[in-house]
């Protein structure tokens, strides 16, 4: 042989599951695989009519949980200067300002990121499905 020959390549060899497991072996269920683009997610990435459609359901309902958040915290606001007009002991509206108002003020934003976090969730599986 010549010094100047190319190195041989190595033959190919196809691999097959009974190949890898050995001769009896039996592959299991078939698993289906996810189309690669999920249609609602092409929607929006070629920004279509509905792929738009999709994105204005998320937009009205984190914009319907924001309203709904924004309108109980206004009525808690707005009904504090009456509270604060009623004839009532000193400490007492100390007490309702401290300890009244802002477990109302956090129970109403842990719903409202609860709901975000939902909204988000559900629109995510309608667009991976």
């Amino acid at each position: 042989m010549s010094e100047h020959q190319p190195p041989r390549r190595p033959r190919r060899e196809t691999v097959t599951y009974a190949s890898a497991h050995g001769a009896g072996a039996v592959p299991g269920p078939a698993r289906r695989r996810p189309p690669a683009h999920a249609p609602a997610r092409s929607e929006i990435d070629e920004q279509t009519t509905l792929g738009h459609t999709y994105v204005r359901s998320l937009m009205r309902s984190q914009l319907r949980a924001a309203l709904t958040a924004l309108g109980a915290l206004a009525l808690l606001v707005g009904s504090l200067p009456l509270l604060l007009a009623l004839p009532a002991p000193e400490a007492l509206v100390w007490a309702a300002l401290g300890a009244g108002v802002y477990p109302v003020v956090w129970g109403i934003a842990h719903w409202y990121v609860r709901r975000a976090e939902r909204n988000e969730r559900d629109f995510t599986r309608l667009v991976e499905r």
